[in-house]
């Protein structure tokens, strides 16, 4: 069953990705740095590179993907995108991989209200005072636990 990490070219999202890696099953990473995604690519790991904030490039990445890890400081930390609100590029990513067909969601770090949101399954995985080893691993248990 398919994950798939969104804002993978983050720090903590390329920990995520080699941690996920560590266990059968396919990892897929959706970026917006080329260079990360030709790295990742090397790894073995499926690419998808467009603009977090258009939905519909996520939402396309993450088809047919049983899983989806929203790394939420990807919208904040630098990188161009074609909306300004961090907070609402997270709730889109929700909505986005729920109409892609996604069961389950792991929101890494401060989790938008998601009253409503269309997903059977969200967990949060907060990040402050935590490294991104525990980060990883946290994710990789919850997505584990899923697949019981």
């Amino acid at each position: 069953m398919p994950v798939i990490v969104v804002g993978a070219d983050s720090e903590v999202g390329i920990a995520i990705i080699w941690r996920l890696q560590m266990r059968a099953g396919e990892v897929r990473a959706f970026v917006s740095d080329r260079e990360a995604a030709d790295a990742l690519r090397g790894r073995g790991v499926k690419v998808a590179v467009g603009d977090v904030s258009d939905f519909s490039h996520v939402e396309g990445a993450a088809r047919g993907a049983f899983c989806a890890v929203l790394i939420t400081a990807a919208p904040t930390d630098g990188r161009e995108t074609a909306f300004a609100n961090p907070r609402s590029v997270v709730e889109g990513w929700l909505h986005a991989v729920t109409a892609a067909g996604v069961t389950r969601v792991v929101v890494v770090g401060e989790a938008p209200p998601h009253g409503g949101a269309p997903a059977r399954e969200i967990a949060a995985v907060p990040t402050v005072g935590r490294t991104t080893d525990e980060i990883a691993a946290e994710v990789a248990a919850l997505d584990d636990a899923a697949r019981l």
